[in-house]
């Protein structure tokens, strides 16, 4: 994923959570129990940060094509899919087989973290080696 495909579905993902969290105040809010708008609320929450976090990948990829810093940012995209799209889901339609998967894309989720980590702590490693800033 090149880093303009990575600021652009880091934007667009950043719209849907608007929308999300605006159909959970408006419509959700007078449906659901307070405990299931609670997990989709926590979906919001996560794709928010995650969006953040791969906006900032993308940022960085526009300086630097470590693929380590590709590898983040799929990470980061599949840990939203599958973790918040999960939530989603599970509240929606009340199907509860899927909190199954809404732990594998927590792993994702903090792969990517770790991820970017190592993206960055080796490129100032590589820096200190050879001197350069």
């Amino acid at each position: 994923m090149s880093a303009r495909l990575t600021l652009l579905i880091a934007a667009l993902a950043g719209a849907v959570a608007v929308m999300l969290g605006a159909f959970a105040a408006h419509v959700l809010r007078a449906q659901l129990s307070a405990q299931m708008l609670d997990v989709f609320q926590t979906g919001v929450t996560y794709q928010f940060y995650h969006v953040l976090a791969l906006f900032g990948v993308g940022l960085l990829r526009q300086r630097s094509d470590r693929p380590a810093l590709q590898v983040s940012a799929w990470l980061f995209l599949i840990g939203m899919l599958l973790f918040c799209g999960s939530l989603y889901v599970l509240v929606l339609t009340g199907e509860h087989y899927l909190g199954v998967i809404t732990p594998i894309g927590g792993v994702a989720m903090i792969a990517g973290w770790l991820t970017l980590a190592w993206a960055v702590f080796s490129k100032v490693k590589q820096h200190a080696d050879t001197g350069e800033r």
